[in-house]
């Protein structure tokens, strides 16, 4: 019965059965039979990274290796930025994306890890994606496979519970909504035995200048996001803008392509401190800009937590789909100068299944019914000097 049920699982989507014969071929790939190192699996975006990279620096006498011999197995969205954060460590990026959809690109990766001969793979991420993030630990064949209990939903619990029986430990690391930042701690002191106090999420970067002309101080308006629901409309933004701009603080617009569509918008600002940078920057460019700000404002996405891991005064907007588990920081871990605004509603906790905007391309009201005059009045503080 039990050979049955690790063979012919009940429970399992259709697509984890198309990927079926790649647990097999790993399985029978040969590899090093002398097991060495750590892979640590992080398919997640740059925010998460941002809130991770200080556990990390723990682990190598938490796990007693050296940092060259743990491998941080990560995505390609922070790939340019590793050099800078992970110094010492190796890291390998891949694409999430294509291993969770594409048959012969997972093969090649999970044939990598299998090939490498880990001796231990660990997995810390609350909210992950059960076919990505725990069949890169399963596949790693690792004598040591370490997991915390996920997020699990009815719809995910039969594929969580299989890979969860092929881990050697699973750690729980509180309910939900526990805040990332406080759970990788919490993962580092029972994986131990040992006591690590949380610590703020910070992420080591150079000390470069931005490519920006010589001024006044500037604000940073981070206005996209690749979840339309969470955009704070633009025009708030620009509404802000002139406010900084009236004060004599530059603005600098930062975005990619799908925010090109505020040039024009920007352009009849018609102010020489007005900057649009969009498309304009690589994302190593874009932390220099953050990190050199008076103040940053942003919708809750990956550049809003890279300027706070650079310590920049930051007006974070928050939803809340998932309140408490990213957005906002605990106190006991909020980086100086970070400030998170949300607008408080009975439907917090919906996981970002709205009911209450019109379509998929509006911003939630939780987000959309935060006032600009409350953002200005909280940059207007975080930039005036202290005296």
């Amino acid at each position: 019965m039990k050979l049955t049920r690790i063979l012919f699982p009940t429970g399992m989507r259709r697509r984890w059965w198309l990927f079926r014969p790649i647990d097999a071929l790993v399985a029978l790939w040969p590899a090093p039979r002398a097991k060495r190192g750590v892979l640590v699996v992080r398919m997640d975006g740059i925010g998460d990274m941002v809130m991770f990279r200080q556990a990390l620096e723990h682990y190598p006498a938490a796990l007693g290796v050296d940092k060259a011999d743990i491998t941080v197995l990560g995505c390609n969205s922070w790939k340019s930025l590793a050099d800078q954060v992970f110094p010492g460590f190796t890291v390998v990026a891949i694409d999430e994306h294509a291993y969770e959809k594409k048959w012969l690109y997972r093969l090649k990766i999970s044939l990598w890890v299998r090939r490498q001969g880990f001796q231990t793979a660990i997995c810390d991420m609350f909210m992950r994606k059960v076919m990505t993030a725990d069949t890169l630990v399963w596949h790693s064949r690792a004598e040591r496979r370490i997991v915390c209990t996920p997020f699990i939903t009815d719809r995910t619990r039969a594929e969580y519970g299989w890979y969860q029986e092929r881990a050697t430990q699973v750690i729980d690391t509180g309910p939900y909504p526990t805040h990332e930042g406080l759970r990788h701690f919490t993962f580092l002191s029972k994986l131990t035995g040992r006591a690590y106090p949380p610590e703020t999420p910070a992420i080591p970067w150079r000390d470069q200048l931005p490519p920006l002309p010589a001024g006044a101080p500037y604000v940073v308006m981070n206005f996209g996001s690749n979840e339309p629901g969470r955009r704070w409309p633009f025009e708030n933004f620009l509404a802000v803008a002139r406010h900084c701009l009236e004060a004599g603080l530059r603005v600098v617009f930062v975005g990619a392509a799908q925010e090109a569509f505020a040039k024009p918008a920007i352009a009849a600002l018609d102010h020489p401190n007005a900057i649009d940078t969009i498309t304009c920057l690589k994302l190593g460019q874009l932390v220099d800009v953050l990190k050199h700000a008076a103040c940053v404002v942003s919708n809750d996405t990956g550049p809003g937590h890279l300027a706070l891991g650079v310590g920049t005064p930051t007006v974070l907007l928050a939803g809340g789909g998932h309140f408490g588990s990213f957005v906002p920081y605990p106190e006991a871990i909020r980086p100086t100068g970070a400030v998170f605004l949300n607008q408080p509603m009975e439907c917090y906790h919906c996981l970002w299944v709205c009911p209450k905007r019109v379509s998929r391309a509006d911003a939630f009201p939780c987000v959309a019914e935060i006032s600009p005059e409350r953002v200005w009045r909280t940059v207007a503080e975080l930039t005036t000097p202290k005296h």
